[in-house]
């Protein structure tokens, strides 16, 4: 499934002559952290909380804040893996869709990304996300998969995506068929991978894992 299969229709885009105030109004109808900013259509930005915090005037125009995340979107024919990816690393509730020109197409929420992911064939079971950082030579999904089945687990499904922020490195996104990640993480750290990020849908089983799925949660708003 791709990300133009998953825009939300629901959440509208704020333009550059639109008021502060008029900002702080939708995050709170649309019960969002952050906006899209749109120049004549083109992406500029979200808008956050924190940015109208700075502000007292309510009509001041978000053309004339510094707005974050401008490089924060993926193209409309992206896989929604690399929405909850993107999600996850900035700490954003909702990821834009831009086209080539640079158009903002629309927004996928990080819940109907997670949403999507769960719709993947699982056997109709829940289960527990990873998001493991490697160098490419050292990516081998038979023996991370082995790693995974010494602790009583299967992958249900993975995707391997570059790592924007190394071209020498990789991420690779797992579901698997448990939500206690505890010891898998462990064993797969012992052998090198870094986990970027792990949620697991009912079982916490670690401090560290509680605070990431407290955070999910925060994402979604729920």
């Amino acid at each position: 499934m791709l990300a133009e299969d998953l825009l939300n229709e629901m959440i509208p885009p704020l333009k550059g002559t639109d008021s502060a105030g008029k900002a702080a109004r939708w995050l709170d109808e649309f019960h969002v952290a952050q906006l899209p900013v749109l120049d004549n259509r083109h992406y500029r930005g979200l808008v956050t909380e924190a940015d109208l915090a700075d502000f007292d005037n309510p009509e001041t125009l978000l053309s004339e804040l510094t707005l974050g995340y401008a490089d924060a979107y993926v193209r409309p024919d992206q896989h929604f893996y690399r929405v909850m990816e993107l999600a996850i690393e900035n700490k954003i509730q909702l990821v834009p869709v831009v086209d080539e020109q640079h158009e903002y197409a629309g927004v996928v929420t990080i819940a109907d990304a997670i949403a999507a992911f769960g719709q993947q064939p699982a056997g109709g079971q829940g289960g527990g996300i990873l998001i493991l950082t490697m160098e490419e030579r050292d990516y081998s999904l038979t023996q991370i998969s082995r790693y995974i089945e010494e602790n009583n687990a299967k992958i249900v499904s993975a995707h391997v995506a570059q790592d924007e922020a190394d071209p020498f490195r990789i991420r690779l996104t797992l579901k698997l068929n448990t939500d206690n990640l505890a010891r898998i993480t462990a064993t797969l750290e012992r052998f090198g991978y870094v986990v970027a990020a792990q949620f697991s849908g009912t079982v916490v089983a670690t401090e560290d894992e509680q605070e990431r799925y407290d955070a999910l949660l925060r994402y979604l708003s729920v």
